[in-house]
């Protein structure tokens, strides 16, 4: 592991703690004497989204993780939340067991979790992810929202 502060190679881990994200390791540079940390995760196999137009790639976490701020920017949502948000989805994905998945799927379970931690986020998602293309769509979505709660 390289120090982040000098890219010395010469690190030595200090401490380490086992969590939900993965393994933690806080590690000390010899060289510059910094502290920093790491955190280890398992690479699981996940399968290959096929996109609307017929396209594949790879599980993006990142990438939804991306998408899920912007719809999430200014609310009262930690980045821990988030975090466990994608973990559940990327459980879910695993557990189909398939090879391929469409990106609907995937939008499908997302916007489902989202709905449930934060309905003014789910909003946001749901205009891009549903296409909802003018006020009286973004309306109709409010009150089959506040229709659900009640």
């Amino acid at each position: 592991m390289r120090c982040p502060y000098c890219g010395s190679a010469r690190t030595r881990v200090i401490d380490t703690t086992r969590g939900a994200r993965g393994i933690r390791r806080r590690r000390v540079c010899r060289d510059c004497e910094q502290r920093f940390s790491t955190v280890e995760r398992a690479i699981l196999t996940t399968p290959l989204v096929v996109k609307r137009d017929g396209q594949r790639e790879e599980f993006d976490r990142e990438k939804l993780v991306s998408g899920l701020r912007t719809a999430c920017a200014r609310r009262p949502v930690s980045a821990d939340d988030l975090e466990r948000l994608v973990d559940r989805v990327e459980g879910r994905i695993r557990e189909l067991g398939k090879t391929e998945i469409p990106s609907r799927v995937i939008g499908d379970l997302v916007i489902e979790e989202l709905k449930a931690l934060d309905p003014v986020s789910y909003i946001r998602y749901a205009i891009v992810y549903l296409g909802l293309e003018d006020l009286d769509a973004v309306r109709a979505e409010i009150d089959r929202l506040l229709g659900e709660r009640e």
